[in-house]
C-alpha cells in the first residue's frame, strides 16, 4: 500500500512540475500560484527565495531577519540547502533572476 501512495505522490509532483513549466508569463504564474497555494504558503516560498537571494549576496543573518522577517531557523535551513543539500534548483533560479536584474 505504501508503494502505491509513493507512486501517486511522484505522479502528483510530476504534474505540478509540468503545470509550472506550462506557464508563459508572470501573470499566468501569479494566477496559478494564487489559486493553488494559500497566502501563507505563497509567502513562505517567496520568503525562502528572498533569503536565498540575500545569502547568495553574502548578507548576514541579522540583516536577513530584518529585511525578510524570516526566522533564523528558516535562514539556516535555506543556507544548509544552498551549501550542502542542493539539487541545483536554487543555483539555476538565482543565476537566471540575477541576469534579469
Amino acid at each position: 500500500m505504501e508503494e502505491n501512495k509513493m507512486k501517486k505522490s511522484k505522479h502528483n509532483i510530476s504534474l505540478l512540475y509540468r503545470a509550472l513549466l506550462a506557464l508563459k508569463t508572470e501573470e499566468e504564474c501569479e494566477a496559478f500560484l494564487e489559486d493553488l497555494c494559500t497566502p501563507q504558503e505563497l509567502d513562505a516560498m517567496a520568503q525562502r527565495l528572498s533569503v536565498a537571494v540575500m545569502l547568495s549576496k553574502g548578507a548576514v543573518y541579522n540583516k536577513i531577519v530584518t529585511e525578510t522577517g524570516a526566522s533564523t531557523a528558516t535562514i539556516s535551513r535555506v543556507n544548509k540547502t544552498l551549501t550542502y543539500q542542493t539539487a541545483g534548483g536554487y543555483e539555476v533560479v538565482l543565476d537566471r533572476i540575477k541576469s534579469d536584474d
